[in-house]
């Protein structure tokens, strides 16, 4: 059996020595995205890059506008587009956008990622981060967003590209916490450091 591990879970008990994994209690956790082999005990390492699929959701900015489409960085080695021929709102050059993935395609001989339902997003600040570290940033059932977004007062759309969007609020403690999470994304109990880390440094 073939199976997807997120960042922080359980491979399986016992050592498996890989990349993009740590022993804890005599177990293997994945400290990466990666695919586990179950039949040949085997741990495969998916750091990096973002996949786009339909339906993801995606933070971006408009770099260029032509006759049939709008050209968005996503932050990947793939670019996005948006056809105007669907779209009535008129974006322009520098501007940052929520969007959703309609399909991943070839395009001009590149693959492209075509985007729809624009939204553009009104000032605020940007943030990278890496697109495998994005589940542990929103957390089961938003719980770890949540808790940033109430502790900080501030605005967060987190596109599964690994661009984040941040308006309002305490940016700079929302910013350290997202960049925490990243950082330490394999930690076990780290909802509740999060929590106390937003608490300590929000008075």
């Amino acid at each position: 059996m073939v199976e997807i591990v997120l960042p922080g879970s359980k491979i399986t008990s016992g050592i498996i020595k890989a990349d993009g994994t740590y022993i804890e209690n005599d177990s293997t956790y994945a400290s990466v995205v990666g695919i586990f082999d179950e039949e040949k005990r085997h741990f495969i390492p998916l750091e990096g890059l973002w996949y786009p699929k339909e339906g993801d959701r995606v933070v971006g900015t408009i770099v260029t506008r032509r006759i049939s489409a709008y050209v968005v960085d996503l932050n990947s080695p793939y670019k996005g587009i948006i056809m105007t021929k669907f779209e009535h709102s008129r974006l322009e050059e520098g501007d940052i956008i929520e969007a959703t993935v309609r399909e991943f395609k070839e395009f001009d001989d590149a693959m492209v990622v075509v985007l729809t339902r624009p939204k553009r997003l009104f000032g605020g600040v940007l943030l990278n981060i890496k697109p495998t570290k994005v589940p542990r940033v929103i957390g089961k059932g938003n719980t770890m967003i949540d808790q940033i977004t109430q502790a900080t007062k501030c605005s967060i759309i987190v596109g599964l590209n690994g661009t984040v969007w941040l308006k309002g609020g305490d940016i700079n403690l929302a910013t350290e916490a997202i960049k925490t999470i990243e950082l330490q994304a394999h930690v076990s109990g780290l909802t509740d450091k999060i929590k106390n880390m937003l608490e300590k440094k929000g008075k």
